[in-house]
């Protein structure tokens, strides 16, 4: 006799930047139950790292409420079955009817194969698991998959929530690895009621600045801020398209009873440009705006005068300026029809950049660009 179901909602990633969001917005909105999946020793420790995950963003006050309604599994995204005995995934398939999987690498130079083991490989675990949940006989009312925009690789122009199949050479291992995930998934058989979320460049909260993920547009403003960026390989009016954490995990559960489909979580129309964000940084910081150079003349821009400092933060920067000099604009059409509706919307950066700053400068920038958590050699936030 199967067990009563429970009408959890099972969420992957909760330790990481964005899945920490998603889950507090499940908390905070929903009665729901929801089940973590979370990389540990035991249960006990499993617990343990979704407490202080959510101590993060949670009021003292409603900790301990909002850690009950938490069930915290021992998961290996890695592994077979998630590392889960025969029994426990039939239990998690009984308890729950919607999966959103929010765990990944967002590493850009990891390996090819390490990062497909992580977001590709990962991907086709959970499709696992959702397939056994559709077939347990209550079935499965959707299951969401945290993309990224830039799955449109080295696309220039318009980048549309139908486009799924474009063969455009990708910048790193990130951008190509979750795209062989969405293909992975939109192929499965039999189909699943999916939902492919694609947020851009994730920053903060829009109202207190949190974040734990210190890279990409960061990084760079750390360094002007602290005199060591020259210079800016890019072209100044490249889209700089920002979406503060907040809006993503509302965009997920906004799209709770939306159909199955591709939706852009992107400031889409509010987009920046390079320009606009170098005067954001130079206002907020008070110093002179840095020159901003064609990439193509970075090896240039090296060979000018300049410290040693200002060489090393430039040159560990190479990481995150091609996107910086993007020539795609990303359509989210789809999501605001759903969204605008019910006041799930993105706004300009420039409404909330000095509360991101105040954030960073408190927290010391979070020290050095280490996106995420490593283990055995593969960075995962599970």
């Amino acid at each position: 006799m199967l067990r009563p179901r429970t009408d959890a909602v099972l969420v992957t990633g909760v330790t990481g930047f964005v899945g920490t969001a998603v889950l507090h917005r499940y908390l905070q909105r929903t009665d729901r139950p929801v089940v973590v999946l979370v990389r540990a020793a035991d249960g006990a420790d499993a617990a343990a790292r979704v407490r202080a995950a959510l101590a993060d963003v949670v009021a003292p006050g409603l900790l301990d409420a909002y850690t009950a309604r938490c069930t915290a599994v021992p998961a290996d995204l890695l592994a077979d079955g998630l590392g889960l005995a025969h029994g426990a995934r039939v239990d998690l398939a009984h308890r729950c009817d919607e999966i959103v999987h929010c765990a990944a690498s967002v590493t850009f130079d990891l390996p090819l194969e390490d990062a497909r083991a992580v977001n590709a490989a990962g991907a086709a675990r959970i499709a696992e698991l959702a397939q056994r949940t559709a077939e347990s006989g209550a079935g499965l009312r959707r299951v969401v998959h945290v993309s990224t925009a830039y799955v449109a690789g080295r696309h220039g122009g318009t980048f549309a929530e139908d486009d799924v199949t474009l063969n455009r050479p990708f910048r790193n291992t990130y951008e190509q690895t979750k795209h062989e995930a969405e293909q992975l998934l939109r192929a499965w058989t039999p189909a699943l009621p999916l939902q492919i979320v694609r947020p851009s460049i994730v920053v903060g909260d829009r109202r207190t600045g949190w974040t734990r993920s210190f890279n990409v547009l960061y990084w760079p403003l750390k360094m002007f801020a602290r005199g060591r960026l020259p210079v800016i390989p890019a072209l100044p009016d490249a889209p700089v398209d920002v979406v503060p954490v907040d809006y993503v995990a509302d965009v997920v559960l906004g799209l709770a009873d939306a159909p199955s489909g591709t939706y852009h979580a992107v400031a889409g129309e509010h987009a920046s440009t390079v320009r606009d964000v170098v005067e954001l940084a130079a206002r907020r910081f008070g110093l002179a705006a840095p020159a901003i150079v064609d990439p193509v003349l970075l090896d240039e821009a090296l060979a000018r005068p300049m410290t040693d400092q200002q060489r090393q933060a430039l040159d560990r920067a190479r990481v995150f300026f091609p996107y910086f000099a993007l020539g795609v604009r990303f359509d989210d059409r789809w999501a605001r029809n759903v969204l605008a509706p019910i006041g799930v919307r993105s706004e300009p950066l420039e409404g909330y950049f000095d509360t991101l700053m105040d954030y960073a400068e408190r927290e010391a920038w979070g020290g050095s660009p280490a996106l995420t958590m490593t283990s055995g050699g593969v960075t995962v936030n599970v």
